[in-house]
């Protein structure tokens, strides 16, 4: 692979890091384990057998507290710090075209693309928890890990697949947005206009008469 194609895989990592922080670390200590990917010598702690054992029991432990209402707000407070830091280490990590030439640059964008995709997950997962009581956690934060796992795994075999994926991930995410504030400002409007009620009357909430809502001034 080059160094180009690397880099475009690091983006994957970044992003998968604010989905889940453990698993592209595991997913690249793993990697460089088995002599799929390089690392720079810096981060070669990352495939050694301690570093690794304690990957996988954070990564244990974080899969089955995101899947409990009350847990998940804990890690995701947590996971400001941490995934942030995650996607500085797995962006800078691996030998691409950034991070052998500005490796603090590297880690900069790993930082904010780990703290920025965390951040958007942690505004969704309130409004999940209040809609459906928390049921629904389970299922946001197994569809996580599962789109954190390929990305990971895209990063370290196909990386340019792994930055195609993650544009067309925030493409959707944008439209799926987009769509969302539409609806809520024509549910706005909708309630607004009950209240006027027909003709333009508006109705009090304590039950006395209506009255016809303001209009125009009358120019003599």
């Amino acid at each position: 692979m080059t160094l180009f194609t690397n880099l475009l895989g690091a983006f994957g990592l970044g992003a998968a890091s604010g989905l889940n922080p453990w698993i592209p670390l595991l997913g690249l200590g793993l990697a460089q384990r088995l002599g799929v990917v390089e690392l720079s010598s810096s981060f070669d702690w990352l495939g050694a057998t301690p570093t690794l054992l304690v990957l996988v029991a954070l990564f244990v432990l974080d899969l089955i507290g995101d899947k409990v209402a009350v847990v998940d707000s804990v890690l995701h407070a947590v996971g400001v710090v941490i995934a942030p830091a995650s996607g500085a280490v797995v962006f800078a990590a691996q030998e691409n075209l950034l991070s052998n030439t500005h490796p603090v640059l590297a880690g900069g964008v790993g930082l904010v693309l780990g703290g920025t995709v965390h951040a958007a997950r942690s505004v969704l997962r309130p409004a999940v928890t209040a809609t459906t009581g928390g049921v629904g956690n389970p299922v946001i934060s197994a569809a996580e890990d599962v789109v954190s796992t390929v990305l990971t795994v895209l990063a370290v075999v196909v990386p340019v697949l792994a930055f195609l994926t993650l544009v067309g991930l925030v493409a959707w995410a944008v439209v799926v947005l987009r769509r969302w504030r539409a609806r809520r400002l024509r549910d706005r409007q909708a309630r607004a206009g009950a209240a006027r009620g027909p003709g333009g009357f508006t109705g009090a909430s304590d039950g006395s008469p209506s009255t016809p809502a303001p209009g125009p001034p009358e120019w003599p």
